[in-house]
């Protein structure tokens, strides 16, 4: 077990506010300079953050659970190898050793021994996760419905270190937490949506996106709804972002974010509140037309005609706020109109016309495979090729209703977006930024996940342009100095962009994390794929999006072994809602599962996003350093 940080006190805990916390006092961001002082400064910003919320954070650690669970040292009671193996569901996976026990079959619910940590009355801690269950098409033609399919089994990975037969006996649990990344929370009204590339890319418009904040809700839903860390019941500490939070750099897309996340009432719409002014009543053949007749080319391939589809998508919702603490990465599409043009400003051609009275919903093929060329290829960082196809194409565009709402949003105001009261939900304010943040424009810092866990959060985003992943020498040698600092915590380090996404700064913060022994993981997403992948010391643990199919998160626990070794347990989760639809059924929970069934159906979605059973739900082995 490492010692206890250097840096952090015993009682620092990651700060959670009371559902009753009065709100009013939480607006100030924790003053800690996360990115340009001394990398104690996770410290500090746990005891303002505390502060900011009324209380000390000795109170807050003595009301809060610890993040290993009662009695973290405590053994999990379960009893022998073979008893704990079938517990965790264990299999044998690719390049891994023998699992402890033998196999379940796959789908075959797993259910653990009772344990310490479990709330009383709650079911198995795997209990709504992708273990018991599985969304899967059923029947034939072009439209297949969803049912519930067998679960995906646990696998286990020893690629980096022997899967000892006693380990499930002696693991003591360190931290669990979940991920979420790509939401892609959509204004699907918004002016600089380029729905007119679909012809290029099934990216550039999806007909469930309409639906992406009722999803998004019940992703929470879910999450509140889980007993535990899936493997070890372990109370979940946090919920981490890995950024794509929204979808075009939107201040009311933030704002649907962050009230998803720390809950409130959302009207997912903008523009005029009477009409539905997006590519779905256009009467266009290229896009689903749910409320007409048009015979449009989704409907040809047996999307359904559902009368008062876009009403529903656009009326008011609540969500519950997830009752964990929530940290917040960034992404390309948080950060960069379209998610690949030069950094958004408050004046220029992109606000100006993201704010306007004008939207394309057309484009002749030819000049959409130009612009999407140039996309793909990096040519057009700051979008002048774009701009100058917006401005020759005006005449051709659809009057909307203007909505300053639309405007772009800069990293200062994304930081401050997030420290409002109305974001704070259970906390922390400014859920990982600090006011340093704000006020320098940087977007990284550091936070304490469990007493001997430290947490990462990086910027890959590229200021100047291109959907691809950079990291610039001033943050890796911070990186390198806060891992340095806490070397005797474990170190997870979160980031939007994945290593093969990353070509800018991507081999240095592999090199990095390879020689810091007490790194443990590299989460991420942006590839909208499962893949786990390890890398000498640590593993990269990237996770599928919640906007494509199989619209997925991931919980994460760490667990020491006590034997030498460290496991890794990834979980799959899927949202609340139910795997059937219904499609007379608009309501708010009815829409969430037709959000999944319609991405599952989307013409051109690309397959395989689930990955390989090595990608999903898995006991990842490693040295203990």
């Amino acid at each position: 077990m490492p010692r206890r940080s250097r840096s952090l006190p015993a009682d620092s805990a990651p700060p959670a506010a009371p559902s009753t916390a009065p709100h009013a006092a939480s607006s100030a961001l924790p003053r800690a300079v996360s990115s340009s002082t001394a990398p104690r400064a996770a410290s500090s910003a746990v005891h303002r953050a505390a502060a900011s919320l009324g209380e000390s954070a000795a109170a807050v650690a003595r009301r809060r659970l610890p993040p290993g669970g009662p009695g973290r040292r405590r053994v999990l009671t379960l009893a022998g190898s073979a008893g704990a193996a079938a517990a965790f569901g264990l299999v044998a996976g690719p390049g891994s050793a023998p699992s402890p026990a033998a196999a379940p079959a796959a789908g075959a619910p797993v259910r653990p021994r009772r344990t310490a940590h479990d709330p009383a009355g709650a079911g198995p801690p795997h209990t709504g996760t992708t273990l018991s269950g599985v969304a899967v098409p059923s029947g034939d033609g072009p439209f297949r419905r969803l049912v519930t399919g067998p679960g995906w089994r646990r696998v286990v990975r020893a690629e980096l270190a022997e899967a000892g037969r006693q380990r499930a006996a002696k693991a003591v649990p360190l931290v669990a937490f979940a991920q979420f990344t790509d939401l892609h929370l959509v204004d699907v009204q918004h002016p600089l949506r380029y729905e007119f590339l679909r012809a290029q890319t099934a990216s550039a418009w999806r007909p469930q996106e309409s639906l992406s904040v009722v999803g998004a809700i019940s992703l929470v839903e879910r999450v509140n709804a889980l007993a535990g860390g899936p493997a070890t019941g372990a109370p979940l500490s946090c919920v981490v972002t890995t950024g794509d939070n929204t979808d075009n750099n939107s201040r009311a897309e933030l704002e649907w974010f962050v009230q998803v996340m720390s809950g409130g009432r959302i009207t997912p719409d903008t523009g005029d509140p009477r009409l539905y002014e997006g590519v779905q009543d256009s009467g266009l053949p290229d896009f689903w037309q749910p409320d007409s007749d048009v015979r449009d080319h989704d409907k040809a391939v047996g999307f359904p005609r559902l009368q008062g589809f876009l009403r529903a998508a656009v009326r008011k919702v609540t969500s519950p706020g997830l009752t964990l603490p929530w940290y917040a990465t960034v992404g390309n599409h948080d950060a960069l109109p379209g998610g690949c043009f030069a950094a958004a400003d408050a004046r220029g051609f992109f606000a100006d016309f993201a704010t306007g009275d004008r939207k394309l919903m057309r484009l002749p093929d030819a000049e959409g495979a130009r612009l999407w060329r140039a996309v793909e290829r990096g040519l057009d960082p700051k979008g002048e090729q774009f701009k100058e196809m917006l401005r020759a194409e005006r005449r051709h565009m659809r009057v909307v209703t203007p909505d300053q709402r639309r405007a772009p949003v800069t990293p200062r105001e994304y930081v401050r977006t997030l420290a409002r009261p109305h974001a704070l939900g259970h906390g922390p304010a400014g859920h990982g930024y600090t006011e340093a943040n704000a006020e320098d424009g940087t977007l990284y810092y550091a936070f304490r996940m469990a007493e001997d866990v430290m947490g990462y959060s990086l910027d890959t985003t590229r200021r100047d342009g291109h959907y691809a992943g950079r990291l610039g020498t001033a943050q890796l040698r911070w990186l390198e100095r806060q891992l340095a600092d806490h070397d005797d915590m474990y170190a997870i380090v979160f980031s939007h962009h994945t290593s093969t996404t990353t070509p800018e700064g991507g081999d240095e913060l592999l090199a990095l994390l390879r020689d810091s022994p007490h790194a443990v993981a590299w989460v991420n997403g942006h590839s909208h794929r499962n893949r786990i992948t390890p890398h000498g010391t640590f593993w990269e643990i990237s996770t599928a999006s919640h906007v494509d199919y199989p619209q997925l998160a991931r919980t994460i626990e760490l667990v020491d072994n006590r034997d030498g070794t460290l496991s890794l347990f990834t979980t799959l989760i899927e949202s609340a809602a139910p795997h059937r639809t219904d499609f007379t059924d608009l309501s708010q929970t009815g829409l969430a599962a037709l959000y999944r069934e319609l991405a599952f159906n989307a013409p051109g979605a690309r397959k395989g996003l689930e990955g390989a059973e090595g990608d999903r739900n898995t006991e990842l082995l490693l040295r203990k350093p």
